[in-house]
């Protein structure tokens, strides 16, 4: 075999790869593109439902895992969805539903929790910023030695939850990224796109209000 015959043979293996990475891509996007055609629609009537319902948050609330928040309702459910460019096509970006975590009875209040050790602190400020919770810190002192007794938060009794998909369309995969439902954090999952189905969907809808699920 030539020099030549070499290089032609290693080209036409390339040029097999980018094909077969591409038609990956686009059998991938079209699988991504139903799923979210799909996703959006239930979605959105699933928020139309339940900014009537206001369902009760089910699950514990805590920011030090000891004291708790009051009973909260999820109030004011919003969803929205994004689309970029992609190969020269326009496709789903994202699509992201947010609502509010409200006292059941009464207005938002102002309570504090007291932490002095590194692990309480680092699991109150993490809670703090996920659930986007207004607060203020301030330090608790020694007033004759100035030591630094304990962190003191003040916080306001609400929050905000919120669920996205974001299409992984070079795998032909849905990223489900689920926050606050049912306590304080994050769940992150991924299903296939040819899996994201109202059946999925129901499972998503029946965790968001405490019914049993299989979710995640």
């Amino acid at each position: 075999m030539s020099f030549l015959s070499e290089l032609k043979r290693r080209a036409n293996a390339l040029q097999g790869l980018e094909l077969g990475a591409q038609r990956d891509l686009t059998a991938g996007t079209q699988a991504c593109e139903q799923a979210c055609r799909v996703a959006l629609a239930y979605l959105q009537d699933m928020c139309a439902q339940l900014i009537v319902i206001q369902p009760p948050a089910a699950g514990a609330y805590s920011l030090d895992g000891k004291v708790p928040f009051p009973a909260l309702a999820q109030r004011n459910f919003r969803c929205d969805a994004r689309r970029k460019m992609l190969s020269n096509a326009e496709v789903c970006d994202y699509i992201g539903v947010g609502w509010d975590l409200l006292p059941v009875i009464g207005p938002v209040a102002t309570h504090t929790v007291t932490v002095n050790f590194p692990p309480d602190l680092e699991r109150v400020t993490q809670r703090l910023s996920v659930g986007q919770i207004q607060h203020e810190r301030k330090d608790l002192r020694n007033p004759d030695s100035g030591k630094l007794l304990a962190y003191v938060f003040d916080y306001q009794t609400k929050s905000r939850a919120f669920i996205t998909l974001t299409p992984e369309h070079a795998t032909g995969c849905i990223a489900f990224r689920v926050t606050n439902v049912g306590g304080f954090g994050v769940l992150n999952t991924t299903y296939p796109a040819a899996q994201v189905t109202t059946g999925l969907l129901d499972e998503l809808a029946k965790k968001l209000v405490g019914q049993p699920s299989r979710f995640g």
